[in-house]
C-alpha cells in the first residue's frame, strides 16, 4: 500500500486525520489543497512530506505552465508549508530544479523521489533490524514514538519498518507505542499500523516512557527524525528528548532511523532549526498553551542513526 502517490493527474493520500476510524483517500488537485493537507497533518512524516512537496510542484507545473511568476510563488508556498522537517523543502526544490524541462519532467522527478523513499524504507528495515539484534539480543522489547510506518514514508516506514522486519524474522518480544502529540499520532496511527501487521503492542501515555524504561520494561528506544543536523542533533516529534533522557538513565540504546534525505549537512546543530508551534487550539479552549510540535535531542544522547546507506555510531563519535 502506498500512502501517497500520483494517480491520474492528482495526488492521492490516505487522510491520516481520519484514522483509525475511517480509511479515507483524498484526491488533491491543486496546490492549495495539498498545502491544506500538509498543514492539517492529513499527510505527515518526513519522507512522505518530501514526496508531497515534489508532487505539489508537479501540480503547480501543470497549473501554471504559462505563468512562471505564479509557478515560483506556488513552489515557495509548498516549501514553507511546514518549517521544521527538511524533507518537504528538499523534495519541492528537487522537483523545481527541472521546471525548465516542462511539467512531465517535473512529474518524472517527483516519481523518482517517491521511488527512492520506497527503496530507502526497505534498506533501513534490514539495517536497523540487524543493529537492534546486535545491541539488544535476539528478542528485544522496543519503545517507539510518534508514527514512522508506511503512513510517514509511502511504504514500510523508517523506525516502524525496523519493527516490522524484526516481527517478520520472529525476533520481536514486544512493542510499546507512546501516545504522541499532536493529534495522538502514536495511539491512533502507529497502533493502527501495528494492528494491521498483527504485532502485539501496548499504547503508553507520553509521560510514562522514561518510567517504563527505568522499570526494566524496554530494551531499546527506536524512532524516526524530521531533521538530523550536521553535528548529530536529532529533530523529532515533541517527547523525543524525554525518551532520550530516559534511555540514557536506564542504560539502553536510543536508535534513530531516517533516510539520507533527512540528514541536513547545512544545519550545524538543533539550535539553528525553527521549531513549529501548533498553537493552543489543539490542546485547550480555555487558556494559552505551549504546543511545540518537535523538540531537539542532543547528539550525545543518541546511540546510533540508521539511514538507508549506513549506520552512524554517534556514541562512538561518528557524525552524519
Amino acid at each position: 500500500m502506498r500512502t501517497i502517490d500520483w494517480v491520474n493527474g492528482a495526488v492521492e493520500i490516505i487522510d491520516q486525520t481520519a484514522l483509525p476510524g475511517e480509511e479515507r483517500v483524498l484526491r488533491l488537485h491543486t496546490v492549495g489543497e495539498l498545502i491544506a493537507a500538509i498543514q492539517s497533518l492529513a499527510v505527515r512524516g518526513a519522507p512522505a512530506l518530501g514526496v508531497a512537496g515534489a508532487f505539489g510542484v508537479a501540480l503547480a507545473a501543470r497549473i501554471h505552465v504559462d505563468d512562471p511568476a505564479a509557478l515560483a510563488v506556488a513552489v515557495r508556498r509548498i516549501e514553507t508549508a511546514r518549517p521544521t522537517a527538511v524533507n518537504l523543502a528538499r523534495g519541492a526544490q528537487r522537483a523545481a530544479a527541472v521546471i525548465a524541462h516542462g511539467p512531465e519532467a517535473v512529474l518524472a522527478q517527483a516519481c523518482a523521489i517517491r521511488d527512492e523513499e520506497i527503496a530507502a524504507s526497505a534498506a533501513m528495515a534490514r539495517l536497523g533490524a540487524d543493529l537492534v539484534v546486535a545491541l539488544c539480543g535476539a528478542r528485544p522489547r522496543l519503545l517507539t514514538h510518534c508514527n514512522t510506518g508506511a503512513l510517514a514514508a509511502v511504504t514500510v516506514g523508517t523506525a516502524l519498518g525496523v519493527v516490522g522486519e524484526l516481527h517478520q524474522r520472529g525476533r520481536l518480544a514486544g512493542v510499546i507505542a507512546s501516545e504522541t502529540r499532536p493529534l495522538l499520532q502514536g495511539a491512533r496511527l502507529t497502533s493502527w499500523e501495528l494492528t494491521r501487521w498483527g504485532i502485539e503492542h501496548r499504547v503508553a501515555v507520553d509521560s510514562a516512557g522514561p518510567f517504563l524504561m527505568a522499570r526494566g520494561e524496554v530494551d531499546a528506544v527506536i524512532l524516526g527524525a524530521d531533521r538530523i543536523c550536521a553535528n548529530g542533533d536529532v529533530i523529532n516529534k515533541i517527547g523525543t528528548y524525554a525518551h532520550a533522557l530516559g534511555a540514557h538513565r536506564a542504560g539502553i540504546p536510543f536508535i534513530v532511523v531516517a533516510p539520507e534525505s533527512t540528514v541536513d549537512p547545512y544545519t550545524p546543530s538543533g539550535a539553528a532549526v525553527e521549531i513549529e508551534d501548533r498553537g493552543s487550539a489543539e490542546v485547550t479552549a480555555w487558556s494559552e498553551a505551549a504546543n511545540p510540535a518537535f523538540d531537539i535531542t542532543p547528539y550525545d544522547l543518541v546511540t546510533a542513526i540508521v539511514t538507508d546507506r549506513r549506520i552512524i555510531r554517534v556514541d562512538r563519535g561518528e557524525k552524519p
